[in-house]
């Protein structure tokens, strides 16, 4: 067997036993958020810190209750946060879990031995230090510092970001753009001048019609929004759904449309042709701040709800029906953007498609539809200028993804490969915070790449799969543990929410901001961290803004208040778009510019064969993708994925409920565990559908190891969308093994 210079090694719990609590986090969860009963916390003598939370990038703040042994308790919400008003879902409440799991990374860890026969060994955090600062200096002799790059996620990867700066690489990348949300950003930005960021500015409190397609609230736990979606039901709000699955928002639904998977820019377009066609449009609001109608009209005028029934199968009355509902609560409406949004390819295109009719319906900047956010500012700590590195990652992809307004992730695991032939190579990598075996489609094509690679290095919490890989690995402490930079987050009202630390670190784990100081020092870079604690950063910064670090401990959230009372359009206002022409482009000239298509365009994507489904993958309330398929709380909820399968198919294959089969997709590629099947009609017959981050390989994940299996290894077949580079993951087939596939 052919040996990789870089073997992927199992780190084992190395070092001493980790503190145990006296009581298990109690998880008072039920459908929906919870608040917490203070009483309980003073009776313990509880203490109290403030944090925002790290599970998902909802960031919500909250308190970190500690007992009388100074142990982490409990987790709440900060009644004063509108990302959570107060509430926490059951990711956010489970969070001290990642403080307590003993299976955490203690101590750093270097790669020795020869080929094939590799371990890793603790060594101290001088030695960790100095070999990484080595290595930097090494890469940036041979090849330049932009050899370097960084990979990140989450709120400790801005401290990297920082470093890999002042060292001369702006080749940063993370995988929330590429793999997540870049198409939409572009999308919005093309049509109204401004993409649409964190958390989304979207007045579902106060919509009378909300579409989701393809978004899955009450299971992605976008905490704010999974609230005002309650409180709009109860209000009466139409709630219209577009899946393949009869998802818990579409259980709350007055229309689940069951599209066929692949066809939604179809559906899409049909709407815009009945909305144009029967005149359901806010005439005055398209004629005041849109160009291109004339355009659009025309390039509509055939997507009839009849041509889009033979490609979508969702029938005509049906299509008519929802598309009434939208007009009828205009401009109160929104049509959903979603998060995640990278799906077949043409993804820029359907988002497109969109924001034109949140445009149509005169949604934008109106109340119940998209208000105007604002966003609080803080200085920045003084610092050195940045060296202005020679080259970054769009030289790698020289000319292509014109519209990507940030580092492509995948763009530099092609320029790490042995396939690459340009001018400007990857020859090392640094992954702070983000798992790319269980994020990076076409799993194969990432590992060759990183045996390609002279040095990685990794930093995480846990001995995530990537770790097998590094050659040095560095155990961060959790967000319970350390200083973070202050959140500020665009919402209806400016605020600013404060991270501090709970407990000190458990075992030798360190903050990241401390770890790039070291590493800056080494580097003869100290000028760029010029503090010794983290806190004197923050303290510096919210004092420049009337507050002060010791206030914030106390309130852990603060509200600025808007310089201005224009969170809607004014009645009468004639707002400026900063797009080419000023208005609000339904024919896009900027896309027209590189050669796209101008206006949306369904193109047909490939089918599965005889035998096979499409694999289509999704969320948990309980889990935020593999980051937490080890937290010992969130397990307890929901402790492995399951395949859902329709009945007509289960009956075809023979399947019972709770049989484990493995499955195979459309290019042989073979999951590692089995998965239990669900039969359910809530899944068309021609899909199938599981839970991402399950399937963890490490045998040290003593939770997670084994538990279902890992979408992420059969989805090999990657269609780019050419605008932003994104990564279209949803054209991957699966078929089923009854029996225990041999291992070749």
């Amino acid at each position: 067997m052919k040996t990789n210079r870089r073997d992927f090694i199992k780190i084992s719990s190395m070092g001493a036993g980790g503190i145990a609590l006296a009581t298990t986090p109690l998880l008072n969860w039920i459908p929906g958020m919870i608040k917490s009963d203070e009483k309980k916390l003073d009776d313990i003598e509880a203490k109290r810190y403030p944090n925002y939370c790290e599970v998902c990038f909802w960031n919500c703040a909250g308190w970190v209750y500690t007992d009388k042994n100074d142990k982490i308790w409990k987790i709440i919400g900060n009644e004063d946060d509108p990302h959570s008003n107060g509430r926490f879902c059951p990711r956010g409440t489970g969070g001290v879990g990642m403080y307590t799991d003993n299976d955490r990374l203690k101590k750093p860890l270097k790669r020795v031995g020869e080929p094939g026969n590799q371990k890793f060994v603790e060594i101290s955090w001088e030695e960790a230090i100095e070999t990484i600062a080595k290595m930097m200096k090494e890469i940036k002799n041979k090849y330049g510092s932009e050899s370097f790059a960084l990979f990140k996620h989450g709120s400790s990867g801005k401290h990297f970001a920082k470093l890999f700066k002042a060292y001369g690489s702006k080749n940063i990348v993370g995988p929330a753009y590429a793999q997540c949300k870049g198409p939409r950003e572009e999308a919005f930005k093309v049509t109204f001048g401004h993409p649409l960021h964190s958390p989304e500015p979207l007045d579902i409190r106060d919509t009378k019609c909300l579409v989701l397609i393809g978004s899955h609230l009450g299971e992605n736990m976008h905490n704010g929004q999974v609230q005002e979606m309650s409180d709009a039901i109860d209000k009466d709000a139409t709630i219209i759904t577009v899946d393949p699955r009869f998802s818990t928002a579409a259980s709350k639904s007055k229309y689940w449309l069951p599209i066929k998977p692949s066809t939604d820019l179809a559906l899409l377009l049909a709407w815009i042709h009945i909305i144009i066609k029967e005149e359901f449009f806010d005439k005055e609001y398209v004629e005041k701040n849109t160009s291109g109608f004339e355009q659009l009209k025309e390039h509509v005028k055939n997507f009839t709800p009849e041509w889009a029934y033979g490609i979508t199968t969702i029938k005509p009355d049906l299509i008519i029906n929802s598309a009434y509902e939208m007009a009828k609560a205009s401009p109160s409406v929104i049509i959903h953007p979603g998060r995640h949004v990278t799906w077949y390819g043409d993804d820029t295109q359907r988002l497109r498609a969109v924001a034109i009719l949140n445009a149509l319906l005169g949604s934008w900047g109106r109340k119940g539809g998209f208000f105007i956010p604002e966003k609080a500012k803080l200085p920045k700590y003084p610092s050195p200028k940045f060296p202005k590195p020679k080259w970054t990652w769009r030289d790698v992809k020289k000319g292509e993804y014109p519209l990507a307004s940030t580092g492509v992730t995948n763009a530099l695991v092609d320029g790490s490969h042995p396939a690459y032939k340009g001018e400007h190579p990857i020859k090392a990598w640094f992954v702070a915070g983000t798992n790319l075996i269980a994020t990076m489609p076409d799993l194969n094509n990432t590992v060759e790449a990183i045996n390609n690679l002279e040095y990685l290095v990794v930093v995480d919490t846990m001995p995530a799969e990537i770790t097998g890989f590094a050659d040095i690995v560095l155990p961060e402490c959790t967000y319970l543990e350390r200083y973070d930079d202050i959140r500020v987050s665009q919402h209806r009202e400016p605020n600013i929410a404060l991270r501090m630390p709970a407990a000190k670190p458990r075992f030798d784990s360190k903050p990241g901001w401390w770890i790039c100081k070291k590493i800056s020092e080494q580097l003869g870079l100290g000028e760029f961290f010029k503090f010794e604690d983290y806190s004197e950063v923050l303290d510096w910064q919210l004092k420049k803004i009337g507050s002060s670090l010791e206030e914030m401990k106390h309130l852990g959230v603060k509200k600025i208040g808007r310089k201005f009372d224009d969170l809607y359009f004014a009645e009468g206002e004639e707002p400026e778009f900063h797009t080419p022409s000023g208005k609000i482009e339904l024919y896009s000239s900027v896309l027209e510019s590189y050669g796209f298509d101008a206006m949306p365009v369904y193109k047909a994507h490939p089918e599965p064969e005889q035998g096979f489904y499409r694999l289509i993958y999704g969320r948990t309330p309980a889990h935020t993708f593999s980051r937490t398929t080890n937290n010992p709380n969130l397990m307890d909820i929901t402790k492995e994925n399951k395949l859902w399968v329709n009945p007509k198919v289960a009956e075809e294959w023979g399947l019972k409920n709770g049989q484990k089969i493995w499955l195979k997709n459309h290019m042989n590629r073979v999951s590692s565990f089995s998965i239990k099947v669900r039969i359910t009609e809530r899944i068309r017959w021609d899909s199938v559908f599981m839970v991402h981050g399950f399937g963890r390989t490490d045998k040290r994940l003593t939770n997670g190891f084994g538990s279902g299996i890992s979408d992420t290894e059969l989805i090999s077949d990657i269609k780019i969308d050419k605008e932003t580079g994104s990564t279209g993951m949803r054209s991957n087939f699966v078929t089923f093994l009854t029996e225990k596939p041999t291992r070749v």
